[in-house]
């Protein structure tokens, strides 16, 4: 079967061309504790660009959505610190005041969370949820705001929308539920949609569907996407640019078909062979040995040292994130010397696409 064609068009061209909507700095966040302070994340770099899909990927623990929480200011003031700045279309969003953070959550940058039912209020309905964001930024009156949401939920695919607006989130599926937290999210037409894991715990079909709108969306409008996952197949199915995290830190930042075939960094290729789509079949299932580090136990130097098969001397040193050109980023000096695995190397005969688990 034929592999994926590499993604190439609007968002690609925006990637290229354009200057970055958003450009993270040496981000870090801090966090107080009863013992002391803990560092959670740190050297985050990374830009998006208009209209550019980018998959944030990597175990859990590894800093993904802390990341995403602390671009929207949402981490708790008095225990989180950050470092570094985030600047979003000329304003650093560290430094500015609570009420200009006000003005752009939701309106300018808004976020898909990883369970509909618990950050959707289940005492007004879904149609009072989504309008109410409408309301809020833009000042819409009450019957403007409702018919927005109506358009809204025909456009992100909800069936008898005049019917379901009235409706509470337990009244909804799974999926329902999702669209309706993708509806809120776009209702004010962000520039940036922050979606962390927003196709966990949906079967295939309904995951499937909620990518190619979120893709649809994204193309349309020139929406940037940041797309939160531990799904490889997902950021195949959808992204343009795959960062992969680990232990609070980038250690890899590439074209996701560059990324998939021939991954820089270790990680990358272990988190790639150990994908059951693409393990022999009859086979052991290839995994990573070890965890991610604790927060309160991170090692020296390279972080993914104790776990990896390619360790050497020179890896107990600090690792920077270096340019290895073609627009991609590695934090392994060894890059240049290792040929590492990726995803057509053990599974020629399927297409990457594949690994979304299309129906």
């Amino acid at each position: 079967m034929p592999t994926a064609a590499p993604r190439k068009g609007r968002s690609e061209a925006a990637a290229g061309a354009a200057p970055p909507l958003m450009s993270v700095r040496g981000l870090g966040v801090r966090f107080k504790t009863s013992v002391g302070v803990w560092q959670a994340t740190r050297k985050i770099d990374f830009d998006i660009a208009p209209g550019e899909r980018v998959g944030i990927v990597g175990e859990s623990g590894c800093g993904k959505t802390i990341t995403g929480l602390s671009i929207l200011r949402l981490l708790p003031g008095n225990l989180a610190g950050l470092d570094g700045s985030i600047l979003f279309d000329g304003t650093d969003l560290v430094s500015c005041s609570v009420r200009a953070m006000r003005a752009i959550r939701g309106r300018r940058i808004a976020m898909i969370f990883q369970e509909p039912m618990s950050a959707l209020d289940p005492v007004f309905t879904v149609g009072h949820q989504i309008a109410e964001t409408l309301r809020v930024h833009t000042g819409a009156g009450k019957e403007e705001a409702r018919a927005k949401t109506l358009e809204m939920l025909r456009r992100v695919g909800i069936a008898s929308p005049e019917r379901r607006i009235d409706d509470y989130p337990h009244q909804l599926s799974g999926g329902m539920r999702q669209r309706v937290m993708i509806a809120a999210a776009l209702i004010c037409g962000p520039q940036l949609l922050i979606a962390d894991e927003p196709t966990t715990a949906l079967d295939v079909t309904v995951q499937a569907q909620i990518l190619e709108l979120l893709r649809e969306l994204s193309e349309t409008s020139n929406t940037a996407l940041m797309l939160i996952t531990h799904d490889l197949g997902v950021v195949a199915e959808t992204c343009t640019r795959m960062i992969t995290m680990y232990a609070g830190e980038v250690i890899e930042d590439a074209p996701v078909d560059d990324a998939l075939v021939r991954p820089l960094h270790p990680y990358t290729s272990g988190l790639l062979r150990s994908l059951p789509h693409l393990s022999p079949r009859h086979g052991r299932l290839p995994s990573i040995p070890g965890r991610v580090p604790s927060i309160v136990d991170m090692p020296n130097g390279c972080r993914f040292r104790a776990r990896c098969a390619h360790a050497a001397q020179g890896c107990e040193a600090e690792q920077e994130l270096l340019d290895a050109g073609g627009g991609r980023k590695v934090r392994c000096w060894r890059f240049r010397e290792l040929d590492l695995p990726g995803a057509l190397q053990h599974a020629a005969s399927a297409p990457i696409t594949a690994m979304a688990g299309r129906p």
